[in-house]
């Protein structure tokens, strides 16, 4: 049972998105617009999904007329959940590609410091 605004999920998850993407340059940022609007409902959708499946399960008893046994099968749910969740990383993973990279550098050691440890150690 949905127990939330979806329109508000929806808009909440886009700022959310866009505070990130602030700083992007504006050739990239009529890209990003849109990726975001559409990784904003795809979360949101992915949320109540995973609610349903949650509460109902992945597979359902099913049969396709009168006279057939029932069998248990992936419920369609399951398949739309599996398919936008693919859909959604791969967003994802488009709008971090977009971000500036930042590098990070381990910091350097100096001679002296390796010294001072040596000369620091009894058992030497």
């Amino acid at each position: 049972m949905i127990d939330f605004d979806i329109e508000k999920a929806v808009s909440d998850e886009e700022k959310r998105l866009k505070r990130q993407f602030n700083g992007i340059d504006k050739k990239a940022k009529a890209v990003v617009l849109g990726l975001i609007e559409n990784a904003a409902f795809m979360r949101v959708q992915l949320r109540i999904l995973k609610e349903d499946l949650t509460e109902n399960g992945v597979t359902e008893m099913f049969k396709q007329s009168e006279n057939q046994k029932p069998y248990e099968r992936k419920r369609p749910q399951a398949e739309l959940y599996n398919s936008m969740n693919t859909n959604y990383q791969k967003i994802i993973k488009q709008l971090t590609d977009l971000l500036p990279k930042t590098e990070v550098k381990a910091p350097v050691k100096s001679d002296e410091d390796f010294e001072s440890f040596v000369d620091s150690r009894e058992d030497l």
